[in-house]
């Protein structure tokens, strides 16, 4: 198959989902229950598609090109929704990835129908796109070990029943661990952030923590080997959400380009405009594309997929990003009006240039591979 494509059952998966997602989009004016958010994606079944069919999952394996096809349904319609569901894969996948057999068995069936809710505990206060400067501790006392440090800006923080976190047991660039924390671990202090749009985000605190040895995913030293992985795998689809988010203003913006008149005539009726939104769809288009070719190449058996998952990425936010701005300019004023759709995706589009790769870190990543395969 092209790797520029989805296939059927993926299509499929979109339009199926795209009715349901409709009961996510926020209301004005009202806090979001996150909680209920991702009671509602179990119920969707989103999260059985995070998980392989063995652990009661939906599929054979995790396919990137389905998660793509839900992240865009989910940015779509609520930027909420779709963050709780990408950090729900994000803290599953290293216990299916490093997991012993009894660690999949108890956990992974409890991630696919959404009786837990998992995190990604990586992020720290001085250790964010650097993640050489992590800090948080985890030294072995008998059968458990005792975790110590923080973590910032862990999405799902608040509504997790498992924190996947990262933390030194050595140091040096081997020396990260991974373990799974339960919620309710003595010495684990949660407190919410408050972000520019509405988001479960919290920074975790921990004091002598203890984790069961049990708890440790897979050997000592292969944390950050770990993570890459995971990022590597979720990357491109923050940018099927993006796409998403992008594909809503352009919506917005041609609805309200063909109502709103001004000298004597539809807005869609100048060129300005049309050339605006000419100019969101084509990028729109091109950052999809990119996304597809990444999760097809990772669905045919690469490895690893560094290289495409940074350009798809970096893409598909920067263009999303213009792309809304755009949109939100033809709305002119009431584009601004708190709780206009245009006013949310302006806000929640913005995250989406920052984590799992900062723009400029996945420029780094990009042109390193270029220079190490030279003629490419």
């Amino acid at each position: 198959m092209s790797t520029t494509v989805l296939e059927e059952r993926h299509l499929q998966l979109a339009t199926q989902l795209r009715e349901a997602a409709a009961a996510l989009e926020p209301v004005p004016g009202e806090a979001e229950n996150f909680e209920e958010i991702a009671k509602r994606l179990a119920q969707m079944g989103c999260f059985r598609h995070l998980i392989p069919k063995a652990y009661g999952g939906g599929a054979e394996k995790v396919e990137v090109r389905a998660l793509c096809a839900i992240r865009e349904e989910l940015g779509y319609r609520s930027a909420t929704a779709d963050s709780i569901f990408a950090v729900q894969g994000l803290g599953s996948y290293p216990v299916l990835l490093a997991g012993d057999d009894d660690q999949r068995q108890s956990l992974l069936p409890q991630a696919a129908n959404g009786s837990a809710i998992f995190a990604f505990a990586l992020t720290e206060p001085e250790a964010g796109s650097d993640l050489s400067a992590l800090s948080s501790t985890a030294r072995r006392s008998g059968d458990h070990y005792l975790l110590n440090g923080s973590k910032r800006f862990i999405s799902n923080a608040g509504i997790a029943s498992h924190y996947t976190l990262f933390a030194r047991t050595s140091e040096g660039g081997g020396g990260v661990s991974t373990f799974v924390v339960p919620s309710h671990s003595p010495g684990l202090r949660v407190s919410p952030i408050e972000m520019l749009g509405e988001h479960s985000i919290g920074h975790l605190t921990l004091e002598n923590c203890p984790v069961p040895a049990s708890l440790r995913l897979g050997s000592e030293g292969n944390g950050m080997r770990l993570a890459l992985a995971t990022l590597d795998v979720f990357r491109s689809t923050v940018g099927a959400a993006a796409v998403g988010m992008a594909r809503r203003a352009l919506d917005e913006a041609v609805g309200y380009a063909k109502r709103r008149h001004q000298f004597g005539a539809p807005l869609s009726a100048l060129q300005g405009i049309q050339f605006l939104l000419a100019e969101s769809a084509t990028e729109i288009e091109a950052a999809r594309l990119l996304v597809h070719r990444a999760a097809a190449k990772k669905d045919e058996g690469a490895e690893r997929i560094t290289y495409e998952a940074a350009t798809a990425k970096l893409f598909a936010t920067e263009a999303a990003q213009r792309a809304i701005d755009r949109c939100l300019q033809i709305h002119g004023g009431n584009g601004l009006v708190k709780g206009a759709a245009t006013e949310r995706l302006y806000r929640d589009i913005r995250a989406l240039r920052i984590y799992e790769g900062a723009s400029e870190v996945l420029k780094l990543v990009i042109a390193r591979h270029l220079l190490a395969e030279p003629g490419r």
